[in-house]
């Protein structure tokens, strides 16, 4: 017997593939409801061999629900998440709604997984922003051997981050300067073809962008609270897959060798590092993949034990879909989730 789960969002960039990878990774389910907005009902998606057509969010009963995962905006969350909370279904966040509330968990399996049982307070378990789930991914196993002090992070952000109109928007600029039709921007601040704009979400007074300030408090909260980290994120011409440059500074001396050895055993890590051309990833090679890729791992001569490395991962697995259904699992595998009876 398995378990009986709900997609809002269903018809999205990460909504969808939450569905593929249910479906590639067995999860164990007996129904699986797609849910969508009414503009959206009737659509069809896919799970494994099945085709489901999406019912309205608005009219459906929860009550018999073990996991709802929602993927469908800040707004939406926080009105709907807690009123699915209350029929006893455990909700799974990928937005930014609930992670920086005390009483729920911010959940990166591979790092944090003993915090899952703290979603009994509020019945809603948060998946972090996708840069900082990469991060954390690739730090953990560092602090644990000599303790991070202070994380200087550069994201190169892939527009599938700005959901299907930012790809759109990618995809019909690259097109119309081939034909010299020059672009005008819409979902981004400036063009996105051919270029880099240093601005992901508002603007805050300490001159920070919110997507950086999520960074740092996200990485507080998973993390440890003590690490110092300051972020610059960047939106980039690439439709999938998150690159970050990460320099570290640690209590403990470690050494780059050191380093390649703990993250080649580090649960989500996958260490690809040879000093050649070609010897790293790009996010045009993990794009479809479920590792967080490491390389460029070297010793930073400018602070006692630094080091610098590149980290790269599929913004839209491991970023959002991937992680929430691993959380999803680890509910599962942890005893936490109870079969409602059919």
């Amino acid at each position: 017997m398995g378990y009986r789960l709900a997609v809002v969002g269903a018809t999205g960039n990460v909504g969808r593939e939450m569905l593929n990878i249910l479906a590639e990774r067995d999860f164990p389910v007996d129904e699986l409801v797609p849910l969508a907005s009414r503009r959206s009902q009737g659509t069809e998606v896919s799970f494994g061999d099945k085709t489901l057509k999406c019912q309205t969010l608005e009219n459906f009963d929860f009550s018999k629900t073990d996991i709802c995962l929602m993927s469908a905006g800040g707004d939406i969350s926080k009105e709907w998440s807690p009123r699915i909370a209350a029929q006893g279904a455990v909700v799974i966040d990928n937005s930014s709604a609930w992670r920086y509330d005390q009483d729920v968990p911010l959940i990166v399996p591979e790092v944090n997984a003993d915090a899952i049982g703290g979603y009994t307070k509020k019945g809603i378990i948060a998946n972090p922003n996708c840069s900082t789930a990469q991060l954390v991914v690739a730090l953990k196993p560092l602090h644990d051997a000599a303790t991070i002090k202070r994380v200087v992070v550069a994201t190169y952000q892939s527009v599938s981050g700005a959901g299907k109109d930012g790809m759109d928007e990618l995809w019909n600029q690259t097109k119309g300067l081939f034909v010299n039709d020059e672009p005008t921007p819409a979902k981004f601040t400036k063009r996105i073809a051919f270029n880099v704009i240093p601005h992901i979400d508002v603007f805050m007074d300490d001159g920070y962008t919110k997507e950086e300030w999520k960074v740092m408090a996200e990485t507080k909260k998973i993390l440890d609270p003590k690490i110092k980290l300051t972020c610059t994120a960047v939106r980039v011409p690439v439709f999938v897959g998150h690159s970050e440059a990460v320099n570290i500074e640690f209590e403990k001396p470690i050494s780059a060798d050191e380093a390649r050895d703990i993250l080649r055993e580090a649960p989500g890590c996958l260490v690809v590092d040879k000093r050649e051309a070609g010897g790293y990833i790009t996010p045009y090679e993990a794009t479809g993949e479920d590792a967080t890729y490491i390389s460029r791992i070297r010793e930073d001569f400018t602070v006692e034990n630094g080091l610098s490395m590149w980290v790269v991962s599929d913004n839209l697995r491991k970023g959002a879909a991937l992680n929430a259904v691993q959380i999803a699992e680890s509910l599962v595998n942890r005893g936490y989730l109870k079969k409602k009876a059919a």
